[in-house]
C-alpha cells in the first residue's frame, strides 16, 4: 500500500512539474515575437476592462446629463468627450468591451462546437455524408456573410444571445471547412491504418486517435476567427439588428455618432479605434498561434 501511495504522489508531482514547465515554455516563445506579445499584452487589456470595467470607468455609462452632451475630449473630465446625450465616451467604451469580448469568445466556441462536429463526421465517415454535408456547406458559403447575418438576426429578433447565436449559424462552415481537411489528413496516417488493421472499433480510432490531434487546429482557428465575429457583430449593431441602445456596444455607438460626424469627430473615431485595437490583438495572438503550433509551418 504505501508503495503504492508513494508511486501515485510521484506521477502526481511529475504531472506538476511538466505543467509549470509547460507554461514556461510558453511564455519563453511568446517573449520572442514582438507581434504575439503585443496581441497577447492587449488581450490582456481587453479581459481586464471586461471583467473590471465598472470600477475603472470615470462615469457612468449610461448616465446622460444632456447639459454635458457633445462636449470635446479633455473636457469637465471627461477624457474622450461625450455623446450627443451627454454620456461618457470613454466609459461606454469600457462596458462595450465587455459586449465584445463575450459575443466574440462565445461565438467562436459556438460556430467552433458546431463546425468541427460536422467537419469530424464529414471527414471520417466519408461517402455520402460527406457529399451531403459539403454540399451545404458549399451553398452557405455562397451567400455573403454579413447577408446572411442579418437575415438570420431579422428572423430571431435582436439581443445579445440572439447576435451569438446569428454569428454562429453563418460561421461554422469555416470551422467545418478547416476540420475535415485536417480529419481526412489524419485518416491517411500510418498509426491510423495500423489501428484499422489491428482491428480497433471505429468509435475508439475517432476519440482516441483522430480528435486529439485535431484539437490545436481547433484553438488556432478560435482564436483567428475571434476578430472577424467582434467586426461582424460592430457591422451588426451599426446596423440597427445587434445589441440595442441604450446598452453600450462599439457598434451601435457608431451607428449613433454618424449623424454628428462632422461636428462632434469623437462620437465615432474613438469606438472605431477599439475595434481596431482588438482586432488587431485578437489577429497578431492568433497569428503567433498559428506559426508556433502548427507543424508543418515549424517544418516538422
Amino acid at each position: 500500500m504505501e508503495t503504492n501511495t508513494v508511486t501515485t504522489t510521484n506521477q502526481q508531482i511529475d504531472l506538476l512539474v511538466k505543467k509549470k514547465s509547460g507554461f514556461k515554455d510558453f511564455f519563453r516563445k511568446l517573449s520572442r515575437s514582438w507581434t504575439g506579445m503585443l496581441g497577447f499584452s492587449l488581450i490582456i487589456l481587453l479581459l481586464l476592462l471586461s471583467v473590471f470595467g465598472g470600477l475603472i470607468a470615470p462615469f457612468d455609462p449610461m448616465d446622460a446629463p444632456l447639459r454635458e452632451r457633445l462636449l470635446p475630449p479633455l473636457t469637465d473630465g471627461h477624457i474622450l468627450g461625450t455623446d450627443q446625450l451627454g454620456r461618457d465616451i470613454l466609459s461606454r467604451i469600457i462596458a462595450g468591451t465587455k459586449v465584445s469580448v463575450i459575443i466574440g469568445l462565445a461565438t467562436a466556441l459556438l460556430a467552433g462546437l458546431i463546425g468541427t462536429v460536422v467537419g469530424v463526421i464529414a471527414g471520417y465517415f466519408r461517402g455520402w455524408i460527406d457529399v451531403v454535408l459539403m454540399r451545404i456547406v458549399d451553398v452557405q458559403l455562397s451567400f455573403p456573410f454579413i447577408l446572411l447575418v442579418l437575415v438570420i438576426s431579422a428572423v430571431l429578433g435582436a439581443g445579445l444571445t440572439n447576435i451569438v447565436i446569428s454569428l454562429a449559424l453563418a460561421g461554422w462552415v469555416v470551422f467545418a471547412r478547416v476540420i475535415r481537411s485536417e480529419v481526412l489528413a489524419i485518416r491517411e496516417k500510418e498509426f491510423i491504418t495500423a489501428a484499422i488493421a489491428t482491428g480497433v472499433p471505429k468509435f475508439e480510432i475517432l476519440f482516441r486517435h483522430i480528435l486529439p490531434n485535431i484539437f490545436t487546429p481547433i484553438i488556432i482557428l478560435v482564436s483567428l476567427q475571434m476578430g472577424t465575429y467582434i467586426i461582424a457583430e460592430a457591422s451588426v449593431s451599426f446596423l440597427g439588428f445587434g445589441v440595442q441602445p441604450p446598452t453600450p456596444a462599439w457598434g451601435n455607438m457608431l451607428n449613433e455618432g454618424k449623424d454628428y460626424i462632422f461636428g462632434s469627430w469623437w462620437l465615432i473615431t474613438f469606438p472605431g479605434i477599439a475595434i481596431i485595437i482588438t482586432t488587431l490583438g485578437v489577429n497578431l495572438f492568433g497569428d503567433w498561434l498559428r506559426d508556433t503550433l502548427d507543424p508543418e509551418l515549424k517544418g516538422e
